[in-house]
């Protein structure tokens, strides 16, 4: 009687544990998967956080976008008198905020750094005059182009550079740091000397206060110049290759590239690069050089 008591007992026990042993099992293998499924979306926002980027998505999920832009180079991106940023580029950028629907937090740029805001997530897009070169394009994405742009030189009206060739062999070239213009002259003119400056307002003063015989840089910023400034004259109003300025962004990024895409092209069917012109740009180099210099619908 015992030994059955015992035997019922010890079987109970077997198919208790045999039964709890199954819902175990059955309960790790959905517990592995969900774990697995947590592990792969902590390795993808692992990754995008590697990547220093954010999404179209997570852009408007936080309601804000960063921007960089110059603070210092009017007429394309400025302070002015009332502390508010303003100029061509930021003509587009306050569009561009309005069309995502979040604010924007303006991030002052400097040439140099342009590349290194985008790479360490310190901005989402730049548009602070960047020249499109392959150089470039191998460290972030460009959008379609909004502008034309070639390089120029601006002298002293009383010694005007017309020719590199007039540049003596210790003559000095004032330039900044990261521009297209320090890269021609550097790749195609090793002998001539540059002053370098990493701030557009940096060059400027020095510039003014006969620090070069001339001043490299965007033919559309010394054609600006040499109109605001008395005493002075673009004696190179073409240097090099025709290039354009585009927006750019973190590379891989290519849910805000094809957002921008999209929305320059949209952009263009109202001709609104022509409207940020006359908005922005027409007191400084006049009707013109309009079609010249802008660049509609990314064409």
């Amino acid at each position: 009687m015992k030994n059955n008591f015992v035997k019922r007992i010890t079987s109970g026990l077997l198919v208790t544990g045999l039964l709890a042993a199954s819902l175990t099992a059955c309960g790790s293998s959905a517990s592995t998967s969900e774990v697995a499924e947590e592990k792969e979306g902590k390795v993808e926002a692992a990754a995008d956080a590697d990547a220093g980027f954010r999404t179209v998505d997570e852009i408007k999920e936080s309601g804000t976008i960063n921007i960089g832009v110059f603070s210092d180079k009017s007429p394309f991106g400025y302070v002015d008198e009332n502390g508010e940023y303003a100029g061509y580029d930021v003509y587009f950028a306050e569009r561009i905020g309005k069309d995502l629907g979040v604010d924007i937090n303006y991030v002052s740029t400097e040439a140099a750094n342009r590349i290194e805001y985008l790479q360490t997530g310190k901005v989402d897009i730049i548009l602070a005059n960047f020249t499109v070169t392959e150089e470039r394009a191998q460290e972030v994405d460009f959008a379609l182009p909004y502008m034309n742009v070639a390089l120029g030189v601006v002298s002293p009206s009383d010694a005007v550079i017309e020719s590199l060739d007039d540049i003596g062999a210790d003559d000095q070239v004032i330039v900044i740091s990261g521009t297209t213009a320090e890269t021609y002259l550097t790749k195609n003119y090793p002998d001539i000397k540059l002053q370098k400056y990493d701030a557009y307002a940096e060059a400027k003063t020095a510039f003014e206060n006969g620090n070069g015989v001339a001043w490299a840089n965007d033919n559309t910023e010394v054609i600006a110049f040499a109109i605001e400034n008395e005493g002075y004259e673009v004696g190179i109003p073409s240097l090099g290759d025709q290039d354009t300025i585009a927006p750019a962004v973190t590379k891989g990024n290519e849910s805000l590239l094809n957002w921008l895409n999209d929305e320059i092209e949209s952009l263009g069917s109202e001709n609104f690069f022509h409207a940020d012109y006359e908005e922005t740009l027409l007191d400084t180099y006049g009707a013109d050089y309009e079609d010249t210099l802008v660049v509609e619908g990314g064409k």
